[in-house]
């Protein structure tokens, strides 16, 4: 975790300094500052190097100054121009830069808006995310060193109020990383339930149905699922009561399969590892309540998440098997790798009976055949209700965790008819994610609802500017965008 303070500026005698500044950088009275106090190494280097401070550029200068091990300097492109997230991702470069062998750091802004600064430092602490819990011995070239952080600036002062919020829904994130990042023999169903546990402690409520609970209520679909596994499932609820007395809740839905094998329907070995993160929805979800309650929105939300292990055994679901959801509704399960659409069958409409909500979004390493889609740039984005997939769209582009609406209607819905039950839980390969979150639709009724199908968005194969490889905790800060834009205090 980076510890982060703010202050006016001071130049630093120790540790490195980055200067994030835009394209009149060579005129600010900060660089000329810094300049001056290295006998003008930086305009000499940025004389050099051709540096125009443009945006994700940066140059460092190695011991320019006794005692100071680095100046890092990061553009920010036309300043006219600059957005939150250009900020943010200037403040990871930044970062990335001082971790070598620094302990401490500075990074200067000359902006004059408080939210300039805590846009820089909520990039460097995204950025200098890693999760080394099962490392035994340190890799002294890689291990990030980078302990303590002061951001600097004329309204450090504001920026000082600002951060408490801020960092609660980057602990939230990083809530999400480390549960996606768990291998699936740590974090099976039980465990993952009482890490949840944990987030009481912000007052969130936290209740938890085992097995023997979710039989009682019929999630058939769910336990399903599970009952080739011995690890158990778990379903949990999460309830923020932040608002008015009375409002309907928000509703997220998370699929959590901690370990997914594909089940009878075994997977190829060849990258089955992955399948530890199948849980990244509910992931998600654990991660968005979590900065809910930290910062202590003004809003009710509710969170609810299908834990589940699929894995083949004698006692598993068979392709054939018929079963019958917490919704009445029977599926013909055809294929029991499509697995994770049975868990959410029975949570969605669990929470849309149990909380009458005002809207649900669920989230869902749902198909691969998404990934075909879009890449692993957007996630895909379904709903039954254009203002709130709107919404999501605007909040997805602003916050650079984007989406792509896909269809739905009655053409794919027909192909989800079986023979012997309701419905059969695939499609064919054809419009693959689509029928899946066609699927999901029929246990939704009338609530207004979104499906987010995160699975090529969930675990950055790349590092980015404020995304390390690994565990991205895609779609929490586009939902608590979305939260606080459209919902709060509503």
């Amino acid at each position: 975790m980076l510890d982060v303070s703010f202050s006016a500026f001071q130049m630093p005698s120790s540790g490195g300094l980055a200067l994030v500044l835009g394209d009149d950088a060579l005129s600010s009275s900060l660089f000329q500052q810094v300049d001056t106090a290295a006998k003008g190494a930086l305009s000499r280097a940025v004389k050099a190097e051709s540096f125009e401070f443009a945006k994700h550029k940066s140059c460092v200068l190695i011991a320019p100054i006794e005692g100071l091990g680095r100046i890092v300097l990061v553009g920010l492109g036309k300043k006219t121009e600059v957005t939150s997230t250009d900020l943010e991702e200037a403040g990871g470069i930044a970062a990335f830069h001082l971790k070598g062998g620094d302990e401490g750091a500075v990074i200067a802004v000359e902006g004059h808006q408080a939210e300039m600064l805590v846009q820089v430092a909520s990039g460097a602490y995204l950025r200098s995310y890693s999760f080394d819990l099962y490392k035994t011995e340190e890799d002294k070239g890689k291990k990030n060193k980078l302990t303590k952080l002061v951001v600097q600036g004329p309204q450090y002062q504001e920026a000082e109020a600002l951060w408490p919020a801020a960092l609660a829904l980057l602990k939230g994130i990083e809530f999400t990383r480390n549960l996606v990042s768990e291998p699936g023999n740590i974090l099976t169903p039980p465990v993952f339930a009482q890490r949840v546990m944990a987030l009481q402690k912000l007052g969130l409520e936290v209740e938890i149905l085992d097995e023997d609970a979710m039989e009682k209520l019929g999630f058939g679909a769910l336990l399903g699922v599970a009952q080739g596994s011995q690890a158990g499932a778990r379903t949990v609820i999460m309830n923020w009561k932040g608002g008015k007395v009375g409002t309907p809740p928000l509703a997220f839905i998370g699929k959590g399969v901690t370990f997914d094998s594909g089940g009878i329907s075994i997977k190829p070995a060849s990258g089955m590892e992955d399948m530890k993160w199948d849980m990244a929805g509910a992931g998600t979800v654990c991660g968005l309540m979590a900065a809910l309650a930290g910062r202590k929105a003004q809003v009710n939300a509710v969170g609810v998440i299908g834990l589940v292990e699929n894995m083949p055994s004698g006692t598993a679901q068979r392709p054939g098997d018929v079963i019958k959801s917490y919704s009445g509704q029977t599926i013909e399960v055809l294929n029991t790798d499509a697995e994770g659409r049975l868990v959410l069958a029975d949570i969605l409409a669990y929470a849309a009976r149990r909380f009458s909500p005002k809207l649900m979004v669920d989230l869902a390493t749902l198909t691969g055949a998404i990934i075909i889609s879009l890449g692993h740039e957007r996630a895909g984005l379904f709903s039954n209700t254009e203002s709130l997939a709107e919404a999501l769209l605007e909040c997805g582009e602003e916050s650079h965790e984007r989406l792509w609406r896909m269809p739905l209607g009655d053409a794919y819905d027909k192909l989800l008819q079986s023979d012997i039950a309701d419905m059969k839980n695939i499609g064919g390969r054809a419009g693959g994610s689509i029928t899946a979150a066609q699927f999901l639709q029929r246990f939704v009724g009338s609530t207004p609802w979104a499906h987010l199908d995160i699975a090529g968005t969930a675990w950055a194969t790349k590092t980015s500017p404020i995304v390390p490889k690994g565990a991205s905790g895609f779609g929490v800060r586009l939902l608590d965008r979305f939260v606080k834009r459209y919902h709060e205090s509503l």
